[in-house]
């Protein structure tokens, strides 16, 4: 994956691109109910891409079932499609993860992960779409 280009739009661009489920979880950094989103079980091959703006997040090679009802995963398509910021809003700090071109929430990433990474990527799925392997 080269160099990714930023994308922008207003806030009122968002409203009418999402649902308002994945406004408030990619732009509002909300977080979805466990165990009732549409991927936590989903074993079927394929990729997932932001919600927002479809660039690859996250292989299902690479998803796993962390017993937590979001879809989770050991490691990134690739270090470029994600970045990540230190989030505070539960007192201590955490790892937000977020799309590397629109900015869009994903979920957090924790340290307690399966081997290769010992990383655990704590997605939403309304931050997500599913495009199945061909």
């Amino acid at each position: 994956m080269g160099e990714i280009a930023k994308i922008t739009k207003t806030d009122a661009e968002w409203k009418a691109l999402l649902t308002p489920e994945q406004y408030r979880v990619l732009r509002q950094a909300g977080t979805e109910k466990p165990f009732a989103n549409q991927y936590h079980s989903s074993k079927a091959p394929g990729t997932y891409v932001c919600a927002g703006c479809d660039l690859p997040l996250f292989s299902s090679r690479s998803k796993f079932d962390s017993g937590t009802g979001w879809p989770s995963f050991w490691e990134p398509i690739s270090e470029k499609a994600v970045e990540t910021k230190t989030d505070w809003k539960l007192l201590h700090p955490r790892t937000e993860v977020h799309c590397a071109r629109c900015g869009g929430h994903q979920g957090h990433v924790f340290d307690d992960g399966p081997a290769p990474t010992g990383l655990r990527y704590c997605i939403n799925a309304a931050a997500l779409k599913f495009v199945p392997a061909k």
